[in-house]
């Protein structure tokens, strides 16, 4: 069965047609999919590939990792319809099917809440573990967000609550902390550079 992905990125909204087996994505110009303009995307970052039972994504071990709906994979993943991929500031919606002609817009991908430079930074420091490579690490909690920017406890809680609304994350998730982490790097609210910044 054919299948197509979506693509919404800050320069661009279109379709793009899976017809080879395998489609290459990344900044450097040889990619069949290439994003020069986007610096949060690797030279060669990812490769969606076709399998007689249907599509999967990879990561080519990119600095920033590819996500799909929302959580970063470090293993090939299987593709389900309407799945959401995230590479770099480019989302890709998987479709199995023909692309409408002349159906409805393509809606766009969610974009980025406005933040406080004091959001920004607890955003930050909650994501700081990600750089230790562990695939199952923790976000930072509370009490080490405060410590890195010498605050008070209440006050990181007080940012997060606010930032949990910003990212339409619900109070009866079970893992808010890690929801939110996801979400900020996924959106690119939060990237790689970002974090390596906030060790010096």
């Amino acid at each position: 069965m054919p299948s197509y992905l979506e693509l919404h990125s800050r320069a661009e909204r279109r379709i793009v047609l899976l017809a080879a087996d395998r489609l290459t994505v990344g900044s450097d110009a040889g990619n069949d999919l290439a994003v020069p303009a986007d610096r949060t995307v690797s030279r060669l970052h990812a490769v969606f590939e076709r399998y007689p039972a249907g599509w999967c994504v990879r990561d080519l071990g990119s600095r920033n990792g590819t996500f799909v709906n929302r959580r970063r994979i470090f293993a090939e993943q299987v593709l389900r319809d309407a799945d959401e991929i995230a590479i770099g500031g480019a989302r890709f919606v998987y479709r199995v099917g023909e692309p409408e002609a002349d159906g409805p817009e393509t809606a766009a991908a969610r974009g980025l809440p406005e933040l406080t430079r004091r959001e920004l930074e607890v955003l930050v420091r909650l994501c700081r573990p990600i750089l230790g490579g562990d695939m199952f690490t923790e976000p930072a909690s509370s009490r080490e967000i405060a410590a890195a920017l010498v605050v008070t406890d209440a006050a990181v809680k007080q940012h997060l609550a606010h930032l949990y609304d910003k990212f339409d994350i619900p109070a009866d998730e079970p893992r808010r902390r890690v929801r939110l982490a996801n979400e900020a790097i996924a959106r690119g609210a939060v990237t790689i550079a970002d974090l390596r910044e906030a060790t010096d």
